[in-house]
């Protein structure tokens, strides 16, 4: 597929193609990784047998998810609502990605960008899949076959491996003394009903 230049009149095609807005913030490796998590939800959507408007959805999704990532999140905080202020910094960068991108894509891809990092109680089929796509990245060095384990078992298993994957990090951050935010508690609840 070869990357178009983007355009604001159709976001999901110029990011389905690869392409960034010119506000991105991404670092070469950084990119490397858009490309595997949009590979990732492109063969899930395509395995389940999604239309191709739905396709480049979600492989626009996986684009554009770290598009701040390597963004200064002093500078991220104009962009950030007041409900996502209670985030630890470091993860802003999806509220205010979501945000940039506005009304310019649908209120699905938006939440699903803005919560990928930590999930919510009401995050559709689209936002739960890049929860995962960006969590069982490939070419993360660690839990490499833990992962590639999971990796297996989808799209078939979509609910069961999110279930573990919550699990495992809510479970870290227990171990590490973190506080849980509310929207990753809620996306377990959601998770085990």
């Amino acid at each position: 597929m070869s990357v178009v230049a983007w355009t604001d009149a159709d976001p999901i095609a110029a990011a389905a193609s690869g392409a960034l807005p010119p506000w991105a913030e991404v670092r070469p490796g950084r990119r490397a990784h858009l490309v595997r998590v949009a590979g990732l939800l492109e063969a899930w959507a395509r395995a389940s047998g999604r239309p191709e408007e739905e396709i480049r959805r979600w492989r626009a999704a996986g684009i554009l998810h770290d598009a701040l990532r390597d963004a200064d999140p002093d500078h991220l905080r104009p962009w950030v609502e007041p409900r996502f202020l209670h985030w630890p910094p470091a993860l802003w960068h999806g509220p205010a990605t979501a945000a940039r991108l506005g009304e310019a894509v649908d209120a699905d891809v938006r939440q699903a960008i803005a919560y990928h990092s930590v999930g919510a109680g009401d995050l559709g089929e689209l936002g739960r899949a890049l929860y995962l796509a960006d969590f069982l990245d490939p070419a993360r060095a660690w839990g490499r076959q833990w992962r590639a384990a999971l990796l297996a078992r989808l799209p078939s298993e979509l609910g069961a491996v999110l279930e573990e994957v919550v699990a495992a990090r809510l479970g870290h951050q227990l171990r590490q003394g973190w506080p849980l935010l509310p929207e990753a508690v809620a996306f377990w609840n959601r998770c085990v009903r």
